[in-house]
Parts: structure tokens; sequence; C-alpha cells
């Protein structure tokens, strides 16, 4: 059980490195300082992450959990990595090492630089944080820093209105969010008795018994209801999902460009995460019978909620001059994509979804990035006012038309494999109409990247910029992003046999995450 310390290690040095980090300022003010210790940080905390995939996927073959202080679950904390989490894990920890490295770059001659990487790297230890936790109440503790880090970052141009007036709108519904999520817990520790989510899994499909047992209204287990209502709405809020997406077409903008690339490729992710943990493995369509009837009336409902933020927000990028924002609409729409096949309920559907999730996360955080060194040269981030700007950089034009392909869905890249892979799950499903909401949100979309490559590339430039030098500290975190792309596209084969098949088969069989947690019940003598 100890043997595995690194699964307890990774995210209180993540937050320890994070928050440790202002004590230099006191004595060391040189900027290579802050960047070499970011991507210290980084490099760490992939390094680790890694090593935990390894250790689930290869050598325990099945999911892993560490008590914190030796106190047996479900009185104690406990961290427990299965192979959805070490799959969210090395993602979200591959993609904040490229950031940082983009952030080297971008943070050249911007002040407070130290306080920029303690909020990243507090950014990046709330994702792990949120990802690792096998505790309901942790991952609400994850959460706050996860949001008290990226309200910091969406506001770091404090002298900006636009930063400013965005910085409080995502804050203040942010805390509601996390505060609706508390009120959640209430009612699933007055139906548990628990939090522990393996003890929860294990009560939820009859394994024992609950105190409020008889909270049962018609088929519907009223309590269980309440929790997962009120759940559904925070995460939604996190995922960006259609009524809860209005955060994020105004925190784009305003953030830095490498926070936009964290927000929209990762940052949504945990919200995606954090649904797909409840409605497979805390609950599920396996569950107690009066349980079970609420997971289905909730995905059905996310069903719905996927395909309105899939149509409403292709149909939005259409319509945008600002490029950030455009690109924050398409996050909206994957997500919704996203949030449909996860909630499908079958195999197909979930390895769709997480196929996607990792894909838009790349693809998303190279357009981003690329698009901000064309932002930064064009001085300006309306498409038509950055007319031409990329003839002149062609390296990082090529990355960016990348990201759009392959967000778009053109093989052999990865968005084409992900994309395809949703069609045939809601074609397996009998949702043939979603796949219809696929190609009519996927067509909005086309129309919107034809603009902006347009308006960036293909349109005669109204200045004469002279000779602009494209920098290797950008272009290098931007090539590895186009190569994963590529290679995630030739070795989709691979990947699903490899990677999501034995991780959608582990969510469909949620008692292997509760056996974990009882071996370690066992081993300290619960």
């Amino acid at each position: 059980m100890f043997d595995y310390i690194t699964i307890g290690l990774t995210p209180p040095l993540m937050i320890a490195m994070a928050f440790t980090l202002p004590i230099f300022t006191l004595a060391i003010k040189r900027k290579a300082f802050y960047d070499i210790y970011a991507l210290t940080a980084t490099t760490i905390a992939l390094m680790l992450t890694a090593y935990n995939y390894y250790l689930v996927f290869y050598v325990a073959k099945r999911p892993i959990a560490y008590p914190f202080g030796g106190w047996p679950p479900p009185i104690g904390i406990v961290y427990e990595v299965d192979a959805l989490s070490a799959y969210f894990g090395v993602f979200i920890a591959a993609v904040m090492l490229m950031i940082s490295l983009y952030s080297v770059w971008y943070l050249r001659g911007v002040s407070g630089y130290e306080w920029y990487y303690t909020m990243l790297l507090g950014l990046e230890a709330g994702m792990i944080g949120c990802v690792y936790t096998g505790d309901a109440f942790n991952l609400f503790v994850m959460l706050e820093v996860l949001s008290v880090a990226a309200y910091g970052l969406v506001i770091f141009y404090r002298m900006s209105h636009e930063a400013i007036e965005a910085g409080i709108k995502y804050s203040l519904i942010g805390a509601v969010a996390t505060t609706i999520y508390f009120i959640a817990l209430v009612f699933i520790y007055g139906s548990f008795g628990t939090l522990n989510m393996a003890d929860i899994a294990y009560k939820s499909r009859g394994g024992g018994e609950f105190p409020f047992s008889y909270m049962v209204v018609g088929n519907i287990h009223l309590a269980s209801a309440i929790a997962l209502a009120l759940s559904m709405w925070a995460f939604t809020f996190k995922a960006a999902v259609v009524p809860n997406h209005f955060w994020l077409p105004d925190a784009h903008p305003a953030a830095p460009t490498p926070v936009s690339a964290a927000l929209s490729g990762l940052v949504v992710k945990v919200g995606i995460y954090a649904i797909i943990r409840f409605l497979y493995t805390i609950y599920g369509l396996d569950s107690l019978h009066t349980i079970a009837n609420v997971v289905s009336i909730v995905m059905k409902l996310l069903i719905i909620l996927g395909a309105l933020s899939a149509l409403i927000a292709s149909a939005l990028m259409v319509v945008q001059n600002d490029i950030k924002r455009l690109i924050a609409y398409s996050t909206i729409m994957h997500v919704g994509l996203i949030v449909i096949s996860m909630s499908i309920g079958t195999k197909l559907g979930i390895e769709a979804a997480l196929y996607h999730t990792v894909n838009h996360g790349i693809g998303k955080a190279l357009l981003f990035m690329s698009a901000g060194v064309l932002i930064r040269v064009a001085g300006s981030r309306n498409i038509d006012e950055m007319s031409g700007v990329g003839r002149y950089m062609p390296l990082t034009s090529f990355t960016l038309t990348l990201a759009v392909l392959s967000l778009e869905g053109l093989p052999p890249l990865a968005g084409f494999f992900s994309k395809l892979l949703l069609y045939e799950a809601f074609i397996d499903s009998g949702l043939a109409i979603m796949a219809v909401v696929l190609v009519v949100s996927s067509t909005f979309a086309l129309l919107a990247y034809i603009k902006l490559l347009y308006g960036a590339y293909f349109k005669l430039p109204t200045k004469e910029l002279g000779r602009v030098r494209e920098s290797w500290t950008y272009l290098m975190p931007l090539a590895v992003l186009a190569a994963l792309l590529v290679v995630l596209g030739v070795c989709a084969p691979i990947f699903v046999d490899e990677v999501l098949t034995p991780t959608s088969s582990e969510l469909l069989n949620p008692l292997k995450y509760v056996s974990a947690v009882n071996e370690v019940v066992k081993a300290l003598g619960g």
C-alpha cells in the first residue's frame, strides 16, 4: 500500500511548490529564477503523474488507494487513482508543462510574474488534486484551490477594466457553484453517512445500510436526487455547459493567453471529470433502483444541455470578431459534444468522450497559444485588425492551422478520429439526432474557423511589419502540442485499445474502485 507513495505525494507536493514560491520574492528578483522554478515544478508533476499512470495501468493493473496519515477510510482522507484519474492526471500535467514553457516567452516585459507562476502552479495542484482524490469533501477543497487560482489568473491584468469585470463575474458565480456543491455534500452524508467515494459507491449499490434510505418519493430516492442535482449544477458551471457557460467567453479574452489555454483546455475538463466520477463511480445506472432512476434522468437532461451547448456556441462562433471569444465559444461547443457522449451510458460513449476530451484539450491549448503570438504581434484581438499578420510568422500560422483542422475533424489528425468515435457512439445508441447535432455544429464552427484563418493569414496585410522573428521559446511547446495531435491521430487504434478500452471497462465496473479501498482498510486493521 505504502509502496505507492507517489499517489499521495503528487498533489501535496504541487501545492507546497506553488505556495512557497512567494517566499523567494523576499530575496530573488530575477525573472529567470521563476521561469526555471515553474518549469521544474511542472516537469516534476508530469514525471509523477506519468509514473502513477504506469503503476495503475502496468504494475497494479487496478485502482490504487493511498490513506493519508495512516487513517483507514472512510474516516481518513484517501487519494485513489484508477484508470480515469491516471488518464486525466497525465493529460493535465503534460499540457501544463507546455503552458509553463510558453509563459516564459509570454511574460517577457510583464511585471508580477512571480505571482503569476504561484497561481499557475496552484491551478495545476488543484486540478491534479481534483482527479486524484477519493473523498467527496476533499474534492470540494481541491475545487476551491483550483478556483481561487483561476480567479486570480483571470484578473492578472488588474489595471484592465475588462479583466476586473470578467474576474468578478467568474469569482462570484464560481463561489456560488462551489457552495452549492458543499450543500450537495450535506445530502450525500445524510444519505450514506460517509463522504468516501468508494464507500458511497458500495452503499449506493446496496452493499450497506444508509441512514435515510426511507427518503423515497415514487421511484426516486429524494436525497440522492437533490445531491445529484446540486452537484451537476456546480460541475456544469466548471465545465461551461449551457446555461452555465456565460463566464467563459468573458474570462478568456480578459485573461493572459496561456491562462486562456489552461482554462479552455484543462479547467473545464475537471468539471467533465467530476460529472463522470459521480455518474459512473459514486452513483450509476447499476445502483439501487431508486437511485438509478435519478441517474438516468440526470443523464437525459445532460444530453439535452450538451446538444444546446454545441448548437448555440457554434452559431455564436460565426458572429465573433474577437479571436479569443471565438475560440472560447468553440470550447463550449466541444464540451457540449463530450457531455452528450458521456451521458449516453454506453462503453463506446465513454470512450468517445474521453478521447475527445484529450484531443480537444491539446488542440485548444495549441490554438489559443498560436493565436496569442499573432495577437502580440498585431497588437489586437480583433480578427479584422489582424489582417495578414500570420504571413510574417509561417511556423506559428502552421500550428494555428493544424489546431483548427484537428478541432474541425480533418484526417489524419486526432480530432478526426475522436469525432468519428463520437458519431459512432451516437448512432450506436440510437441517438441519430445527436449525430446531426455533431454535423451541424461542426459546420457552423467551420465557417468561423474560415473567417479566422482568412483574417489572420490569407487577407492582405494593412500595414508593413517588417521582419518578424519567431522565438523558439514559444515554438517549442507549439511544436510538441502539434506533434501530439498527429501522433494521437495516427495511433488512434492503439490508443483506443491500450488506454480508452481499459478505462471505460473499469468505469463500468465500480467494484474495482471499491475493492482498492477495502484492501487499505484491511491492511490498516480497520
